[in-house]
């Protein structure tokens, strides 16, 4: 297969590059794929909304990922 990896400047990958003749005998093999399966419902985007909602009017209660692992991991 030719895929081709894109980087930015840094180096870290950024992209993929797949020529047409290869995306299309992916999609064939695939094809039994329902791309309807794969979208979010819309009571989890609702759910997902009202808690960033919820995160900008209270911030201040929020915590620090890094500083709980931190702590979980000291009690363990």
């Amino acid at each position: 297969m030719g895929i081709q990896y894109i980087s930015d400047g840094a180096g870290k990958t950024t992209g993929v590059y797949i020529p047409i003749s290869e995306w299309k005998k992916l999609k064939a093999k695939f094809k039994d794929i329902d791309p309807d399966a794969l979208k979010i419902p819309d009571w989890q985007v609702k759910e997902v909304q009202k808690r960033i909602g919820d995160y900008k009017k209270h911030s201040e209660q929020a915590l620090d990922f890094d500083k709980v692992l931190d702590d979980i991991e000291k009690g363990l």
